[in-house]
């Protein structure tokens, strides 16, 4: 039997989800601002619910393209608060498209992928546990993470949302040891 980390239990969407994408090194600055912006519709909800209704936020947020999005008016948010596919909350909606606006004047300015991935030094941390029991929700990076996008005018990205979004991107490594993806990811992070 293949072992897992055991958060994803057996639902099949969490173990492909799990296997396939879950701290594999992502540093396409429109993947990361996809998943920052579904980790915080994910906020007060479990991560199953955003990835059941993840192909139907992709069509809404027009393939998070954060230009189109960007445009976004007070029609198109409404639009959205009409679309039983997502979660209809405004203020994670209206904090998308101020994430998009945000996300093209970082993109200018550094790299959206550079600016995040600085708060790891560039590089996947690469932990150790063999527990998910020794597994944090949160650190000093994701923490600092957290600030500095609160800073920038980003919204629901508290440091637990920050840290959990740094183990999805593999930023950090938090696969268990046993994890049968724990070596694979390891080796994906290597420079």
């Amino acid at each position: 039997m293949t072992e897992r980390c055991g958060w994803c239990g057996t639902e099949p969407i969490y173990v492909e989800y799990h296997d396939s994408e879950w701290g594999v090194p992502e540093h396409d600055p429109r993947a990361l601002w996809e998943k920052l912006v579904l980790d915080g519709f994910q906020a007060g909800l479990s991560w199953i619910t955003i990835l059941r209704k993840r192909d139907a936020f992709r069509a809404e947020f027009e393939g998070f393209d954060p230009e189109r999005v960007a445009r976004w008016d007070e029609k198109n948010i409404e639009n959205a608060l009409q679309n039983p596919g997502i979660i209809r909350h405004r203020g994670k909606i209206e904090g998308a498209v101020r994430s998009a606006r945000l996300f093209l004047e970082i993109e200018s300015a550094e790299g959206f992928a550079s600016y995040l991935w600085g708060f790891v030094g560039g590089a996947a941390v690469q932990n150790g546990w063999t527990s998910m029991a020794q597994v944090p929700t949160a650190t000093k990076e994701s923490t600092d993470m957290s600030k500095s996008l609160k800073k920038r005018g980003f919204n629901f990205c508290g440091p637990v949302i920050c840290y959990a979004f740094m183990q999805a991107t593999g930023m950090v490594n938090d696969h268990i040891t046993a994890c049968h993806c724990h070596d694979r990811v390891r080796a994906l992070s290597a420079p």
